[in-house]
């Protein structure tokens, strides 16, 4: 069992359930935290929290100096230029490979990528996260790495998603295009065990890229998901909203030209539209099952109750 675990992105999505995850198990933790996010700390972990940012190689350092294992989950997802996605997913994955490099003994590593990175033609952010990967491969070498490449991730604290469904529970669904596109999903908590089996049989096939997903084979298209919405909702319909793909992708134009004169980092771009519009975003689980015997649990409808908080199935929800 690996002894200290160090991670970045500690307080986003992804890194925050698996910090209080293994805080809860009790390992020792030490986490890289930005200065404007210190106040995100949760008062009741253990957890040595380092202070600095992927553009800090000391803080980096720091880090990992004694750590037995590294998983990486910070990364930017909102931006309007490659630049913006290539200083952190590309670059800070540089500086973090480094440091870890420079480490003896050398800790292993998790970059906890996208399924985007499948496709990086798609958008500046695909992009990043593919030559974030090759970071990894140009050190094959001298590291022991693992790439997980997650689909669409949601859960309690997710911002992407979550809008979407918190409309169709509601009864609406907008949905770009026909919506016949097919792509999987993946509960967070899943991902945070696929990661954990993966530090408890740290040697196990290094250098390896798993994709993963819910355990549904084929995936989903938005069509399926409005089904699983509609038993939620005790059969009450939702009412589908289809958004022609001109009207996004002009909306998303709008939204990239107002980012850049703003200042803003901007989600919806004609990037973000090209992932959305994508016909294949299905994974398949066999290899990341045979190396760590990791299975997922999760399959939408449980996912979307913890997700939403429906009372025993009734439709009807918490605030969240």
């Amino acid at each position: 069992m690996i002894d200290t675990i160090a991670i970045t992105g500690a307080t986003g999505f992804v890194g925050a359930v698996l910090t209080r995850r293994l805080a809860a198990a009790g390992r020792k933790i030490k986490a890289l935290i930005r200065p404007a996010s210190a106040c995100k700390r949760p008062a009741d972990m253990n957890v040595e929290w380092i202070m600095g940012d992927l553009e800090d190689i000391e803080s980096l350092r720091r880090l990992v100096h004694g750590a037995d294992a590294v998983v990486h989950c910070a990364g930017a997802v909102r931006g309007a230029t490659r630049a913006q996605f290539n200083r952190v997913n590309v670059d800070g994955m540089a500086r973090l490979v480094k440091s870890v490099v420079d480490q003896h003994p050398r800790p292993h590593l998790l970059l906890i990528s996208s399924l985007a990175a499948r496709e990086p033609h798609l958008s500046y952010y695909a992009a990043s996260k593919r030559e974030g990967e090759k970071v990894l491969i140009k050190k094959c070498d001298q590291l022991f790495w693992t790439v997980f490449r997650p689909p669409a991730l949601y859960g309690p604290g997710d911002q992407e998603l979550m809008p979407i469904f918190h409309w169709m529970r509601k009864g609406f669904a907008p949905i770009l295009g026909s919506g016949d596109g097919r792509f999987s999903l993946l509960y967070v908590e899943d991902l945070t065990e696929a990661i954990v089996q993966w530090l408890d049989r740290k040697n196990s096939h290094p250098g390896s890229t798993y994709e993963l997903h819910d355990g549904r084979p084929g995936g989903y298209s938005w069509h399926d998901v409005i089904d699983t919405v509609t038993q939620l909702r005790q059969g009450r319909s939702v009412m589908v909203i289809k958004v022609p793909l001109i009207v996004a992708k002009l909306f998303a134009r709008l939204n990239l030209i107002a980012a850049r004169v703003i200042g803003y980092a901007p989600m919806l771009t004609p990037g973000k539209v090209r992932e959305l519009h994508h016909f294949n975003w299905v994974c398949d689980n066999k290899a990341i099952n045979t190396a760590t015997g990791w299975t997922p649990r999760i399959l939408l409808a449980e996912g979307l109750q913890r997700t939403l908080r429906w009372n025993n199935g009734s439709g009807n929800s918490d605030d969240i």
